[in-house]
């Protein structure tokens, strides 16, 4: 993406997300995000998420605008760009989105999942000169009624037809599903602190162990026990940068048997010890509010260890 269109661009975004959080756009669908965790985002429409995009440890005004389509509000985000520093979140209208995908050539949507698909690609001229024009028409009311649509309408084609192409048509592929698997994926929510085994997930969605593990990887890019997995260690590392617990404790409250199991398993999947992580997530998150309004994290009520 051209230097002085991304410039321009990341000016909009900063001046349209004031203060750390998530704030409506003047179109229904669209929010500014600043040191937002994208694992938390609102609204539970597969989205379009075009910002500066990061792990939790980096700084927030180093990354080049990027852009991640996330198939489902639920699907398991890439720990190397946890943190929307600052970013918009687009909500993918399905039905746009199919009618879109048969007026483009047959062929491949990009690459898949396992190909190195599944985090961000560099944002590209095209889609960069979409989201600047669709910035600029959500400061003026008119602007904003006449134009928005129309551009927001671009911006799906623009990423459909590029490289994140492959995530939006997984969107549209499972949608039907996300009834069933949305079940399994509240009970894990609910539950991921106990016992939770894929026979009684798949069970209680209605389908196969087979069935059920095809849909749930291909809704939320990972396993059904690799989701559970990420979900305690994100519950962990909250408590830790929140609350304050140390990682025995913490390991112990999101249902962690062995202490040094979880050591390895968040090192693996957030790439330091819990205590740095956590370190550096309290960091990242008081870079993102802004100089007059600081975020100030105070310790929480958490069961005692």
């Amino acid at each position: 993406m051209h230097a002085d269109l991304a410039r321009r661009a990341a000016e909009l975004l900063d001046a349209s997300a004031p203060a750390a959080g998530a704030v409506r756009g003047a179109l229904d669908g669209i929010r500014f995000l600043r040191g937002v965790e994208l694992a938390a985002l609102p609204g539970r429409e597969p989205a379009i998420v075009i910002g500066r995009l990061h792990g939790a440890g980096a700084q927030a005004a180093g990354p080049p605008l990027q852009c991640l389509v996330l198939p489902s509000a639920l699907t398991v985000v890439p720990p190397g760009c946890a943190m929307a520093a600052l970013a918009v979140q687009v909500d993918i209208d399905l039905k746009v989105a199919a009618e879109l995908a048969l007026m483009l050539p047959a062929g491949r949507p990009g690459a898949g999942p396992g190909e190195g698909g599944a985090g961000p690609t560099a944002l590209d001229d095209e889609t960069g000169d979409a989201l600047l024009r669709l910035l600029k028409a959500l400061r003026s009311p008119t602007d904003t009624r006449v134009l928005g649509p129309g551009i927001v309408r671009e911006l799906l084609y623009r990423v459909l037809a590029g490289p994140q192409g492959w995530a939006v048509h997984a969107a549209l592929g499972q949608h039907r599903h996300v009834g069933r698997i949305g079940k399994a994926l509240r009970r894990i929510h609910a539950d991921y602190h106990r016992p939770v085994d894929v026979p009684t997930l798949a069970s209680e969605a209605g389908m196969s162990v087979t069935a059920f593990h095809a849909h749930f990887k291909a809704l939320t890019l990972t396993t059904p026990m690799q989701y559970l997995k990420s979900t305690r260690l994100a519950h962990a590392r909250l408590l830790m940068a929140r609350d304050g617990v140390s990682a025995a404790c913490a390991s112990r409250l999101v249902g962690y048997e062995s202490c040094s199991q979880f050591s390895r398993e968040f090192k693996r999947f957030f790439g330091r010890s819990p205590a740095r992580e956590a370190a550096a997530l309290r960091t990242t998150l008081a870079r993102a509010a802004p100089p007059d309004r600081p975020i100030v994290i105070e310790p929480g009520t958490v069961e005692q260890c």
